[in-house]
């Protein structure tokens, strides 16, 4: 499936940015095409930069790689949960408590980067053992509807998201 049939119906509308951002690409292409780009991305910027804040309060380079690394880590969470049919609501997450408790500005950038590409092969593992039947299934989390096909796809979307606010404010 391409992410231009995903049903809107399947995701929350906070979404639609992300998943329209994406073009139309499928879901397990994408999702490695993604890991790489963004290691490559990240590897070209300065030095530098990594530890830069644009404004007073905004998170670093680092910080946002974390909040990528986690952000992942939970909704990946969220589509084991919905594919193995729990129906559970899942809760959502603040994101800055989450930044406010971790050490990623001490942490090296290819430490970093290593992190990141361990949890994306895991997601790939785990997305490409889901039947379609099993991608299809709908579950709740931040108190809205989604599908398990439509996580993969925020979670690509999200990482892009956050490239292209490190191409407009940080670079």
């Amino acid at each position: 499936m391409k992410s231009t049939q995903l049903p809107v119906n399947e995701y929350a509308a906070y979404y639609t940015p992300y998943i329209n951002a994406l073009g139309e690409v499928t879901l397990m292409d994408e999702l490695e095409i993604s890991l790489h780009d963004f290691i490559h991305f990240v590897q070209n910027i300065p030095m530098d930069k990594f530890d830069y804040r644009y404004a007073e309060g905004k998170w670093t380079i680092k910080e946002i790689i974390q909040h990528i690394i986690d952000t992942e880590r939970i909704f990946a969470y969220r589509a084991l949960r919905i594919s193995r049919e729990d129906q559970t609501p899942l809760p959502g997450f603040d994101e800055n408590d989450y930044i406010d408790n971790t050490s990623a500005n001490s942490r090296s950038i290819q430490d970093l980067l290593t992190e990141f590409s361990a949890v994306r092969h895991s997601n790939l593992f785990l997305f490409k053992s889901l039947s379609e039947e099993q991608l299809k299934r709908i579950g709740t989390a931040s108190n809205a509807a989604v599908s398990v096909r439509a996580i993969g796809f925020i979670i690509i979307g999200h990482q892009k998201h956050h490239q292209k606010v490190f191409q407009e404010r940080y670079l």
